[in-house]
């Protein structure tokens, strides 16, 4: 079987073509000290006050205290499994809740997601 110079740069070309770089970049800071709702963070330079930050377990914080080595950040879930050096991302996106028909009458937490009803308890 021989293989012919053509098929290659035809196969080649196509590849080329069909090649999409999706390069995402996050900014990542670390939990220097969390306690009683409040997480210090550092390393977010370009965050936002008021911008949600993204930590592990679920667990989204409002950064409200923007100073020069750190941010301080109020804490929204349960943040009892959050440890000192955990990664915090940067969302990009201030707090808001949605608004509309569909809420009315709705529970809903902090975050605008709705509060499930379990037996005759909210959880």
């Amino acid at each position: 079987m021989k293989i012919k110079a053509d098929e290659i740069v035809s196969v080649l070309k196509k590849e080329i073509d069909g090649y999409s770089r999706d390069l995402e970049m996050d900014e990542v800071g670390s939990v220097l000290e969390v306690g009683d709702g409040i997480a210090r963070v550092y390393g977010l330079r370009n965050v936002m006050s008021g911008e949600l930050l993204e930590f592990p377990h679920k667990v989204f914080g409002l950064a409200l205290n923007l100073e020069e080595t750190s941010v301080g950040a109020v804490l929204m879930g349960d943040y009892t499994e959050l440890r000192e050096g955990d990664e915090v991302k940067r969302t990009g996106r201030v707090m808001s809740v949605p608004v509309g028909d569909a809420m009315i009458g709705r529970v809903v937490n902090p975050l605008g997601e709705p509060v499930v009803r379990s037996g005759s308890q909210l959880l």
